[in-house]
């Protein structure tokens, strides 16, 4: 059988990571192909925890597919998140938990619903095919959705989350709130990161209306410690929007343990940061009490007041 690429966005978080190895294991179950997960990018140190909790190895890198290849693309399905040349691929599926994108010229299967994590997508299909939820296959879908939820308290998160989250945490046989917190600090160290790679580590061009941006966002446990680094990450912006010639790049550190963000906001369009929270940036920063989520927090407010 023809090999099937599976694989999430860009700048992969623990969602897209776990999402491709629990949907290639889902497809092979079900005998529908052979598929295969990969990755477009670097693991950070959040699902290295997970990987490494679990013994297993990362997926193998995706630098380019061939026209016409096979591919099941999951936790995302805008063409500028994805693979280069998605649109010359056979999409056969898609499971995701953002905003439809994609347009296709052909039918394909496509599983959107609005919950805090396509792993929690994920655990339905499985129930729906009848197939076993193993207890591997189990912490990967937690540990994700710990990670998309921020430990159920992004505003993100829905009763369908908290239903899998307690079934899951009964087969991996984790208390999910000591290994989630154990896990999403261990998300939170930057130390061997350049500047360069924080700014990718979770970046994605999100347009509000005519605004180009990028909206990075970085989690930690002391928003100090980071903001520590807030020249150079200063510099590192600006290069940046120079390099993509954008109105804004908003950096979102996000504090785990009080649920607030510290956002840096650089570009010609920074002021709708102020507009859209109605807040004062000084010396380009402010904190944003209670805003966690890029998604419903960020993406919904900026857009409204563009």
């Amino acid at each position: 059988m023809v090999e099937t690429y599976v694989f999430g966005h860009k700048s992969p978080d623990s969602d897209t990571i776990t999402s491709s190895i629990v949907m290639a294991y889902l497809e092979n179950e079900m005998g529908n192909s052979e598929a295969k997960a990969y990755r477009l990018g670097n693991i950070n140190k959040e699902t290295e925890f997970i990987l490494n909790y679990l013994g297993i190895d990362a997926p193998e890198l995706l630098e380019s597919i061939e026209d016409g290849a096979d591919v099941i693309l999951v936790d995302h399905n805008s063409p500028a998140e994805s693979i280069d040349n998605l649109e010359n691929a056979n999409i056969l599926k898609v499971v995701d938990h953002h905003k439809l994108v994609l347009e296709t010229s052909y039918p394909l299967f496509l599983r959107f619903e609005p919950v805090g994590c396509t792993e929690t997508i994920l655990c339905k299909l499985y129930e729906e095919n009848g197939v076993e939820i193993t207890k591997e296959i189990a912490t990967l879908m937690l540990s994700a959705i710990i990670s998309d939820t921020l430990l159920l308290k992004s505003p993100t998160t829905t009763e369908d989350d908290k239903v899998a989250v307690k079934k899951l945490s009964q087969i991996a046989e984790v208390d999910a709130e000591e290994y989630g917190l154990e896990m999403l600090k261990a998300g939170t160290d930057l130390s061997s990161f350049s500047i360069e790679e924080i700014l990718s580590l979770d970046a994605k061009q999100i347009d509000f209306k005519d605004v180009k941006s990028i909206v990075n966002q970085v989690n930690t446990a002391d928003i100090s410690e980071v903001m520590v680094m807030k020249d150079e990450l200063e510099d590192g912006m600006n290069k940046i929007i120079e390099e993509e010639g954008l109105d804004l790049f908003m950096l979102l550190i996000t504090d785990i343990v009080n649920s607030n963000s510290q956002v840096i906001a650089l570009g010609n369009s920074a002021g709708l940061v102020e507009k859209a929270y109605n807040v004062i940036l000084k010396d380009n920063t402010v904190l944003l009490e209670g805003v966690v989520s890029r998604k419903k927090q960020v993406v919904p407010i900026m857009t409204e007041n563009a």
